[in-house]
């Protein structure tokens, strides 16, 4: 991951840790590194938060489907859109979470569709498979692209038995507990002052939820007690 690098890949997955879980500007970094006397630009960490924030959460993915220790998601979700600022155009990062508060997946869209809204729940059901219930806010557009990916699924199904529709409460109030998780992603975003490029934004956005998912305990690492923000990082990169 780190071959041909020109830093030792220690600052780099400091640099990269830093930036995705906390209030730090890139340029904030630049100056904590010339404390320690290691001479980067801030234009660097940016590169290096865009490249090895994907990679990350590839191996995040992966490692976390392929260990038994992993700590599912529950049969209860709820899904939402938040709007993020690119340029000066907004954009939608579609999130869910189970009921216990767990990331269940999240997808960042240019559009705020009919078409945007199917690929989300598409993707959460094909990972993780079919929840009794979905939780959304008054959107008829989320609805209709869950009972349309819910109908399909059914359509598609091979075993004898028969499937449930899945329910889909809608209620503002049911679905604060989402609001609520949107607001530790949205407080990182917020300290950046906005993405200038699309591909940059989901390839950071990615790198920010997998942070958040780590502090929530869902690395496979979980099983293992009491391992640090940054020893689970480092984990990843091993």
């Amino acid at each position: 991951m780190f071959k041909g690098r020109h830093f030792d890949r220690s600052v780099i997955l400091l640099c990269v840790r830093w930036y995705l879980a906390y209030g730090l500007s890139l340029r904030n970094l630049e100056e904590m590194m010339a404390e320690r006397d290691i001479s980067v630009d801030h234009a660097t960490v940016h590169r290096w938060v865009a490249r090895y924030s994907a990679e990350l959460l590839e191996q995040f993915n992966l490692r976390k489907r392929a260990v038994i220790c992993k700590r599912a998601v529950t049969s209860r979700w709820h899904v939402d859109e938040t709007h993020i600022k690119v340029r000066v155009r907004r954009m939608y990062l579609y999130r869910a979470i189970d009921s216990n508060g767990d990331t269940v997946e999240f997808w960042f869209s240019e559009k705020r569709n009919l078409a945007a809204a199917k690929r989300f729940p598409r993707q959460a059901l094909k990972r993780h498979g079919r929840p009794e219930r979905i939780v959304i806010d008054g959107s008829q557009t989320n609805r209709e692209a869950i009972v349309s990916c819910d109908t399909t699924d059914r359509l598609r199904d091979r075993s004898r038995r028969k499937l449930k529709t899945i329910r889909i409460p809608q209620s503002a109030y049911l679905n604060n507990r989402i609001e609520q998780d949107h607001r530790a992603i949205k407080r990182r975003i917020r300290l950046m002052l906005g993405f200038q490029i699309v591909t940059s934004a989901r390839v950071i956005l990615g790198g920010i939820e997998m942070v958040h998912m780590i502090r929530k305990q869902q690395a496979h690492h979980a099983c293992c007690a009491n391992l640090s923000l940054a020893e689970q990082f480092e984990r990843l990169a091993a």
